[in-house]
């Protein structure tokens, strides 16, 4: 599968920006939550439950930018990028509404989150809605 230079760009951008914060969760969970007032303290359990999503997301980081080198990766890296940058945003949207309103640095990752949705939308609608179109009329005939 071949992708345009935009499902390049918005692959690159999503990919380096999950990798580079799963990363930096999973190396200094510490230093990365006290950037938005948050103490983990010491407990383990509580350490573990957030470098383990790091990893995922660091790993999902990785296929995003794969598919960039890789054709046979496309794909996966568009279903990769989709998921997370749509999944981030509608868990925080949920939190505005069950929890309340979080910090300025949490409100200043839902705007990134949403942006680089934005982008993964605008650079992969007409695979996303192609495919979607392709599978119904298959089903239905």
């Amino acid at each position: 599968m071949s992708l345009t230079r935009l499902e390049q760009v918005a692959l690159g951008i999503a990919g380096a920006t999950a990798l580079g914060i799963g990363g930096f969760i999973l190396a200094a969970p510490h230093a990365f939550y006290a950037s938005y007032g948050i103490s983990l303290g010491t407990d383990a359990s509580v350490l573990s439950e957030v470098r383990a999503p790091a990893a995922c997301l660091a790993a999902l980081g990785v296929i995003m930018l794969a598919g960039i080198l890789r054709r046979a990766w496309a794909p996966v890296s568009i279903t990769a990028a989709s998921t997370v940058f749509l999944a981030f945003p509608a868990g925080r949207l949920v939190g505005l509404v069950v929890d309340g309103m979080p910090s300025g640095g949490i409100l200043g990752a839902l705007v990134l989150e949403l942006a680089i949705a934005a982008l993964c939308l605008a650079a992969f609608r007409h695979r996303l809605w192609s495919t979607a179109s392709t599978r119904n009329r298959r089903t239905a005939a």
